[in-house]
């Protein structure tokens, strides 16, 4: 494909995403707000990408928004909050060609408003992908009503071209994925908190007696309690008190060392 992606951002997604996109389409370029962000997310480009056993040749990172002006699709994969995600696509789409296309990586947030912000909404998409972007084959792709046919063309290619399974869905809070699953976790939550039962229980019996390949409580610590929180506002679902106590203690989960569990370097201990 002649496609030339572009990630804005530096976390988790944007560099799985990024890793995958070098690995497969062969060029992608990244944007990062500072020097040292962007020395992280080297490292963890290269990382991912000795894991899916690829060069790193085609990946440039950047703090120059103005170097993705040669991109012709370009993902915006920020922090999970509108007013963030819309001035950064408002930059984007400065510096974008004008048959570039805008997507948001967003899994909670209106694709329709955000395709306004971006100053495009014929060439914009929501393309929701999961973590680790590196195995999980899955990308929600969100069009608007006034995306035009050949961005939806292009972005159904790209997908295929990334090697994911691209389903289409509506455009509604937490489009499918996170609407059916953050009530099963946080009903999850509450469940333990009404029977004193350990985290690690709860988790056991949906691991082994439903087939999950991973457990409610374990899965929140994952996604991390911040974000959980935060799409759980945008679809309409109750946070259990015991989340929001977790996490205004700093207890986000995986990524801060202590969530329903505690995380050594290759371990992980109930609490």
């Amino acid at each position: 494909m002649n496609e030339h992606l572009a990630v804005a951002g530096t976390g988790t997604i944007a560099c799985g995403l990024a890793a995958v996109a070098a690995a497969r389409v062969g060029r992608v370029t990244v944007l990062s707000r500072s020097d040292t962000s962007a020395a992280r997310a080297r490292a963890s480009i290269a990382k991912a990408l000795e894991r899916l056993e690829a060069g790193a040749g085609g990946v440039v990172v950047t703090t120059d928004p103005a170097d993705l002006g040669a991109a012709t699709v370009i993902v915006e994969a920020v922090a999970e909050d509108f007013e963030c995600k819309a001035e950064l696509l408002a930059e984007l789409d400065r510096v974008a060609g004008p048959q570039a296309i805008l997507a948001t990586t967003t899994s909670s947030l209106s694709v329709g408003r955000l395709a306004e912000a971006s100053g495009r909404p014929d060439r914009f998409a929501g393309l929701h992908v999961f973590n680790p972007v590196t195995r999980m084959e899955l990308v929600e792709l969100v069009f608007g009503d006034d995306t035009s046919e050949d961005a939806r063309e292009r972005l159904r290619a790209l997908c295929d071209a990334l090697g994911k399974t691209a389903v289409e869905t509506p455009d509604t809070p937490g489009f499918v994925v996170n609407a059916l699953l953050f009530p099963y976790l946080f009903h999850a939550v509450r469940l333990a908190d009404d029977t004193g039962l350990e985290p690690e229980a709860v988790d056991t019996c949906m691991t082994l007696g439903a087939g999950m390949p991973m457990g409610p409580l374990a899965l929140l610590d994952f996604v991390g309690l911040d974000i959980s929180i935060a799409i759980a506002e945008q679809t309409g679902v109750d946070v259990p008190a015991t989340v929001r106590e977790m996490a205004a203690a700093g207890k986000l989960g995986r990524k801060a060392g202590e969530g329903f569990y505690r995380y050594e370097p290759r371990a992980a201990v109930a609490r």
